[in-house]
């Protein structure tokens, strides 16, 4: 088999190095059945939980050494989630399917509020 000549090219010039190091930014996770906890290059960490139709996740971000809780609890295609972070900060949203689109909507005690319309078809907005 034949390597195209362009791809033999970029082989032959990129360094070695460059070829054969992990990605560092990519987290470390390890699971079990129903947990899921990772650590990524920055300090940042995070747990996801799952028990029935919910999920609960915990992580800390480094950067502003914030911690915080997320619980999100399924009805039929509407998931609804709550947060609290160790600064005060609270959250309150849902995503609700509809055929192919999920309309997302979020708002939190700091004023910060979002919508987000996703689809298969014509991405998210």
């Amino acid at each position: 088999m034949k390597l195209p000549c362009a791809l033999a090219l970029l082989l032959i010039v990129t360094p070695a190095h460059l070829l054969a190091l992990p990605q560092t930014n990519l987290a470390l996770c390890t699971r079990s059945a129903t947990l899921l906890a990772c650590k990524d290059g920055n300090g940042n960490y995070y747990s996801v939980r799952s028990e029935g139709s919910s999920l609960y996740l915990r992580g800390f971000e480094a950067a502003s050494k914030r911690l915080w809780a997320q619980t999100n609890t399924g009805y039929g295609p509407t998931t609804f989630y709550t947060g609290l972070a160790s600064d005060g900060e609270a959250w309150f949203g849902y995503s609700r399917r509809v055929g192919w689109t999920t309309l997302n909507r979020v708002s939190s005690s700091s004023g910060q509020r979002f919508n987000l319309h996703c689809s298969l078809i014509g991405g998210c907005r």
